[in-house]
């Protein structure tokens, strides 16, 4: 499923080409995606003007003239296309077509069809089912140490769950949840209610720094995840940990090239493990984080 950096990829795209235009034609191809698609979608959204386009989580929110936002999740499978104009022929699974002033074309296409859109007024967006109870920005300058521990403080999970929990800290998903920990140098085994003071500030600066440095290398593709434009995001080559069991990790590889492999011994000389957390699969150096 895309994660934070994905969707702010996606928003950044489709803010350079939609942004202050209208939409002159819009086009629905089925009832529904995971939900409903609601009463009247395609006729709400025709002759609306863009005024923004940002993130909230991993939830695309298009705000329109009218007062209503379009509230988008890409799911599991879910991608959002831009073209210069329609293409030579549709794909099968190609759901909602919008069609800019300008003759740009945006294609929501999903496969499995677990995406969403929905069509909320801007006073009730914060209330809505799915953006009511989420936490803060991990990108935003509330979000630091102290917010983070106090919001651990108390929680017996183990820390990579912790970081999951959308109503702790909002968008951090499987992959940056391990390369953050990673970069924090804490276990993901640790107990949450441990991440306090001088743990909490290196887990919320990592978290930051891992997501920022998605975002320039235009997120992670991995299985369907493409860019507006079509191109793959290159942030997978730059994994320290995630999918890389039996690799050494960067601090690892570094010692053993600066005459340290003979310290490092046993599994330190393929240090990355992979375990399964909650149904997921979490990737860590058992020597590097504690």
């Amino acid at each position: 499923m895309p994660e934070l950096p994905e969707v702010e990829t996606v928003c950044r795209g489709l803010a350079l080409r939609l942004e202050g235009r209208r939409i002159a034609a819009a086009e629905q191809r089925r009832a529904d995606l995971r939900f409903p698609l609601p009463d009247r979608f395609a006729a709400r959204l025709r002759g609306r003007r863009v005024v923004s386009i940002g993130r909230r989580a991993k939830y695309i929110v298009m705000r329109l003239d009218d007062g209503w936002v379009l509230l988008c999740h890409l799911g599991m499978s879910g991608r959002m296309l831009l073209s210069d104009g329609p293409p030579a022929e549709y794909e099968p699974h190609d759901h909602v077509i919008l069609t800019a002033e300008d003759g740009t074309v945006l294609r929501f296409n999903d496969a499995r069809r677990f995406g969403m859109m929905d069509l909320v007024r801007e006073g009730e967006l914060e209330s809505h089912k799915l953006i009511a109870g989420l936490g803060p920005e991990p990108l935003g300058n509330a979000f630091n140490g102290p917010m983070l521990a106090a919001a651990l403080a108390g929680k017996r999970t183990p820390i990579k769950a912790a970081i999951l929990d959308q109503r702790v800290v909002a968008g951090v998903g499987n992959i940056y949840a391990s390369e953050s920990l990673y970069h924090a140098g804490l276990s993901p085994r640790r107990l949450a209610y441990t991440v306090q003071g001088e743990r909490a500030e290196r887990l919320a600066a990592a978290i930051r720094d891992v997501l920022t440095q998605a975002i320039a290398a235009g997120g992670s593709s991995l299985r369907d995840y493409v860019q507006t434009s079509g191109e793959l995001g290159y942030f997978q080559h730059s994994w320290a940990v995630y999918e890389r069991e039996g690799e050494r990790c960067p601090a690892c590889a570094a010692e053993a090239g600066n005459g340290g492999a003979k310290r490092l011994t046993g599994h330190a000389k393929g240090c990355i493990r992979r375990i399964v957390q909650s149904g997921r699969s979490t990737f860590y150096c058992p020597r590097r984080q504690r």
